[in-house]
Formats: structure tokens, C-alpha cells, sequence
């Protein structure tokens, strides 16, 4: 419809509902030499509905807003088409010829029937993909709303994601209280076996007399025998190690000591973790101790001070336990053998701090439930030889073995650790619980009341029951991981401080250590 007698234009709107710019006077408008005055005029369309405007001057240039919320077209000199693109509000300014401007505040409404559908789609594609799950979806000013209880939070995620799909979503979804988490229990066996074999062999002379001269030879390897002059002439003998043969000729004052040796160590240390984790949570193991050293720092002073640090060593175990959807358990597990090192340790302002001797692995693999795998390999093997000599006395061929020494050392050292894991149950509540052995019993009680408060079940130390369901946000919330635990008594100390400085912790639950 048009109309250009009684007004200077009207608006033409295909929807049910707009809002036509307000009239202007026609006299006015035509006044010669007179242009336009400013004017603010509402226009609604919907998403997919176009508008078309006539104005009574040709139109020298338009200017819109927000392009993503509408368009504007000029079909002749004189109309404007405007077409709704998205939801929202935006602003139009239209020149025309003689400089008059006019102003139009354009709101965009959602398309009704385009908005059903879409919701209808989403609907569809709930009831296809989450079936027998009570999911509404309504929308309200553009945006969607999910209501109702999804079974599990992988099922909330998906309606998210379909709903998505017609615009912006509010979850307002509740979820079913899922079960526990499944427990893993990984059994761990380290092994490590230490062999040690030395050979040692050299001989010292030493004369009281023999050719009227008096002295010793030896290679230095091993501590001779002293000779020293005694009363009226005669000589006397000091002999201040243990050796394993001595020997000496009275009518030559001719002796030897011999230094033959051959000795074999072998240490087994076993240790046998279990350990206890939820599925994907960390869990570790330590059986061993701390050992102190001395950490010099600055001060404001000049002077340094020198504080006392703690460093773990023992048997360690790191791992976290994952299970797949595949029904398999993925390991991230680290372990660590370490132990103290005195051939190697330093000595810094009067403290001996010992070298670490360490062996760790840190590795991922998947396995079944009950089934295991064994890290190998891991050996050591070092041979040490020390061969001493007396310059051109010890190149004599045959009597040069008696100007020589020679010490061989050979280490062998090997780790293997056996991995099995399992997902375990608790034991049920009011089962019998494993009982301890212990070789002495302990003192009897001092009273007859129990240690074990309560003994009945009230609903004082009754947990509530657990509720059916629980908002998404809230069960999010609940499956974040806890902050870690801080472990105190492993820290730095001043070295002028009394007593021990700190606490040490060690464990010798199934672990031993057997020297053979």
C-alpha cells in the first residue's frame, strides 16, 4: 500500500507487526527552498521480511548501522528496501537531494515460524541421539533453553552441541549421580641384585740384616712392614696390617708379607608395593629415607651461611592410572631405584655429602586387567683394575712378580621391576577385615571401652543418602582434581641448629635388604 496525499510516506511491512514512520506534513514538505528537518521514525521487521520505504525527494545516499542485523537497497530514486538479517536493533540515515535527513531506529525480531523449526530440528536430533532421556528444549528472546535430566555428563555435553546448533544455549540440564570411580591397585616387585668380586695380590720384603743392609720393598699398593734398628745391634720388625701370610728367615733376616685376596659380596633387595589409586588420579611410593647436605647461600651481610637441605633415596614409585574405553588400563608409571654412594662423595667446609647412585624409568603402557610387564635391563657392570709396580725391579721376567701388586674389582649390577595392575572393589562394609601378626603381643588395654567409637550406625554418623540427580555445574565442580598434598619435614634448616633439623621418613614395608 501506498499513500502520498495526505502524508509524505508510509511503510509497507509484510509481517503482522511494524510500527510506520510518523507523518510529515505535506505542506511542509513541499515548502520551496525549504529542506527536510530531522526526524526519528520506528521500523520493525522480522529475520527473512523486508520493509519498503518511500520517501518524497530523490535520496542522495543512505548509511546503516549494523550490517549482520539488516540491509538496506534502493529500488528507485525514491524507495528504500530494507531486509531483516538477524535479531537485534540497528540505526538508518537517509539524505536526500535538497540536504534533509531523516532518522529510523530498525528492530529486527525473530522470524516465529523460522525459530519453530529450528527448535523442532533440535528436538528431532535429541530424541534420535539421547533417546529415553527427558530433554526440553524452549527458546525465549533468541536464546535456548535445555531443561530437564540427562544421563551422564557426555550426554549433557552432546544436547549442548545440538542445541548449539540454533543459537545460543543456556544448560540448565541436570545429570544423573554417576558411580564411583573405579579402583586400580598396582602391584610393583623391584629386584635388584648387587654382585661384587675382588682379587688382590702383592708382595713386600723387608731385611733385618740380610747383606748388612736394612730396609723394605714394597709397590705401596699395601702398607709394609716397618723396620727399625733396635738395642746392641739387632733390628726389630713392625708389622701394623693384617696380611695373609707372613713369613721371615731367622738365618738370612729375610721376611715377606703377602697380600692374597679374593672375596665375593652379593646384596638382594626386594620390595613389594601395592599401591592404591582412582582411575586417572596419582599415586606414589617411597621406601627409603632422607639424607642431609649443606647449601651455602648469601646473605645481607657479605658472610655466606650454610643451611642444611634433605634429599629422598630409596625405592620410589610414580604412576597414575587411566582406564581406556577399550576396558584396558593405561599406565604412566615411573620407577626409581636410588641408594647412597660414598666412593663418590665430596666434602664441603668439614660435611661429607655422598654421591647418588640412581636408576629410574619413566614409561607408558597399556594393559588388561591382571596383566603384567617386566622392565629388564637395567644393568651395571663396571671392572676396576689397579696394577702397581717398582720401576726395572718389577720388568724382571719371573722375579718381577715379586716386585708387583694388582687389585681387580668387578661390580655387577642389575634392576628389574614387574608391574601388574588390577581394578579392585573395596572390602563391603561389616566384612571381616584382614588381621596383622605380630611376633610380640602388645601390652593389654588399660580399660574395657572400646577403641572403635561408634559401635551402631545412628543417623548422628549416618551419611545422607546420595541424590538421584545433581546439576551439571555441580557435578563439573565435584570432578575437579584435589590440590596437592604437602608432605611437611623434608625442608632447609640452619646448620648452627640444634639436634636433628628435621624428620626423615622411611619405610620398610615390604622391603629387605639380605647381604649373602
Amino acid at each position: 500500500m501506498r499513500a502520498r496525499a495526505a502524508i509524505t510516506f508510509a511503510c509497507v511491512c509484510t509481517l503482522p507487526f511494524f510500527l510506520c514512520a510518523a507523518p510529515i506534513n505535506a505542506q511542509t514538505a513541499a515548502a520551496p527552498g525549504a529542506g527536510f528537518q530531522d526526524s526519528s521514525n520506528e521500523l520493525a521487521v522480522g529475520v527473512g521480511k523486508t520493509v519498503l520505504v518511500d520517501t518524497p525527494q530523490p535520496i542522495a545516499r543512505v548509511s546503516l548501522g549494523l550490517g549482520d542485523v539488516a540491509e538496506v537497497s534502493a529500488v528507485s530514486p525514491t524507495e528504500l528496501m530494507i531486509n531483516g538479517k538477524n535479531p537485534g536493533e540497528t540505526s538508518l540515515i537517509v539524505w536526500d537531494i535538497k540536504g534533509g535527513r531523516q532518522f529510523f531506529n530498525v528492530a529486527v525480531h525473530p522470524n516465529m515460524s523460522m525459530a519453530d523449526d529450528a527448535l523442532e530440528g533440535v528436538r528431532r536430533e535429541l530424541r534420535t541421539e539421547l533417546p529415553e532421556q527427558p530433554i526440553h528444549v524452549s527458546m525465549d528472546n533468541g536464546i535456548i533453553y535445555l531443561r530437564g535430566t540427562a544421563k551422564d555428563l557426555d550426554s549433557s555435553n552432546r544436547a549442548v552441541r545440538i542445541a548449539s546448533t540454533a543459537g545460543k544455549v543456556i544448560n540448565l540440564l541436570d545429570v544423573q549421580v554417576p558411580s564411583s570411580d573405579p579402583q586400580i591397585l598396582l602391584k610393583v616387585r623391584f629386584v635388584s641384585v648387587d654382585r661384587t668380586k675382588e682379587q688382590q695380590l702383592g708382595i713386600n720384603l723387608f731385611s733385618t740384616g740380610f747383606g748388612n743392609v736394612l730396609g723394605s720393598v714394597s709397590t705401596g699398593q699395601y702398607t709394609p712392614p716397618t723396620v727399625v734398628a733396635g738395642a746392641a745391634g739387632a733390628s726389630a720388625v713392625s708389622v701394623t696390617t693384617d696380611n695373609n701370610i707372613f713369613g721371615f728367615l731367622p738365618g738370612l733376616n729375610l721376611g715377606e708379607t703377602l697380600e692374597a685376596l679374593e672375596s665375593q659380596e652379593v646384596v638382594q633387595v626386594l620390595a613389594e608395593p601395592n599401591l592404591l589409586a582412582t582411575n586417572g588420579k596419582e599415586a606414589s611410593f617411597l621406601a627409603g629415607g632422607e639424607f642431609p647436605y649443606p647449601v651455602v647461600q648469601g646473605t645481607s651481610s657479605g658472610a655466606p651461611a650454610v643451611t642444611i637441605s634433605y634429599q629422598e633415596y630409596g625405592i620410589r614409585l610414580n604412576f597414575i592410572p587411566t582406564i581406556t574405553p577399550r576396558g584396558t588400563i593405561r599406565l604412566q608409571v615411573a620407577p626409581e631405584v636410588s641408594s647412597l654412594d660414598y666412593t663418590n662423595e665430596v666434602t664441603i667446609s668439614g660435611f661429607t655429602v655422598p654421591g647418588i647412585d640412581d636408576r629410574k624409568v619413566n614409561t607408558e603402557v597399556e594393559l588388561g586387567d591382571g596383566q603384567s610387564f617386566v622392565i629388564g635391563g637395567l644393568l651395571d657392570n663396571t671392572v676396576t683394575q689397579t696394577f702397581d709396580k717398582i720401576p726395572f725391579l718389577g720388568d724382571i721376567p719371573i722375579l718381577g712378580k715379586f716386585f708387583q701388586s694388582i687389585q681387580k674389582t668387578k661390580t655387577n649390577t642389575e634392576l628389574i621391576v614387574i608391574v601388574t595392575p588390577e581394578i579392585v572393589a573395596p572390602i563391603p562394609a561389616g566384612s571381616p577385615t584382614p588381621q596383622l601378626k605380630f611376633p610380640i603381643p602388645f601390652l593389654a588395654s588399660n580399660s574395657n571401652i572400646p577403641m572403635h567409637t561408634p559401635d551402631a550406625k545412628t543417623a548422628a554418623n549416618t551419611l545422607p543418602p546420595a541424590p538421584p540427580t545433581i546439576p551439571v555445574e555441580k557435578l563439573i565442580d565435584s570432578m575437579r582434581p584435589e590440590p596437592p598434598l604437602i608432605i611437611q619435614g623434608a625442608g632447609t634448616f640452619g646448620a648452627g641448629s640444634q639436634g636433628n633439623g628435621g624428620s626423615s621418613s622411611s619405610s620398610t614395608s615390604g622391603a629387605a635388604s639380605t647381604p649373602q
